[in-house]
């Protein structure tokens, strides 16, 4: 019996497309459906080729514990995956999923985590703080953002030359590499 994962995204879609393009012919691990909170994400025509279904909300529906939750879990989700999801998960959800929620945060943390510290924002601080390393980690999700225990990280040396770009660039790499990898480890599959 495959292990089914829900993806939670609010972006660009390049995480979740890449796990949906690592899953896709795996008999252990299929991507059953793409929540998304932006109606203009570019992760919605991601999931096109994939046959994944989006279930689009607002504010309202994913504070609407009983019809959100009852949602999720017609799906039957072993696993829920944030791929550059921006909200805040509800303390309904992490109890009612516990350790079956992660996330990739795009620094080291405990550094650089909380609201508002997410992609450019990440790096700009990075390069402020003159950190000479930078990675990424893979975590449980708690009630508190990038606080839940880490699953792994990755990380590398930063050169006194890289951009916000560079650092980004090599993010995204790590992040491609690393999170499909992870997904298969928490699941066991």
């Amino acid at each position: 019996m495959p292990k089914h994962v829900i993806i939670f995204a609010s972006g660009t879609g390049s995480n979740a497309e890449n796990i949906c393009k690592v899953f896709e012919h795996n008999p252990n691990i299929q991507v059953k459906a793409l929540f998304c909170n932006n109606p203009n994400a570019g992760v919605i025509n991601k999931m096109k080729p994939f046959g994944v279904p989006v279930y689009l909300f607002n504010k309202a529906d994913f504070e609407n514990e009983a019809s959100f939750l009852e949602q999720i879990q017609s799906y039957e989700p072993d696993l829920i995956v944030l791929a550059g999801f921006l909200w805040l998960i509800p303390a309904y959800l992490v109890n009612a999923f516990p350790r079956k929620i992660i996330n990739i945060h795009p620094a080291l943390l405990p550094k650089f985590g909380g609201k508002g510290m997410y992609g450019h924002h990440v790096h700009h601080a990075v390069i402020e703080a003159k950190e000479k390393e930078h990675g990424i980690t893979i975590h449980f999700v708690t009630e508190k953002y990038d606080e839940g225990p880490p699953i792994f990280q990755a990380r590398f040396d930063v050169q006194d030359t890289d951009t916000e770009a560079d650092l980004a660039r090599k993010i995204s790499k790590l992040e491609m590499q690393y999170f499909p990898e992870a997904i298969r480890r928490v699941l066991g599959a």
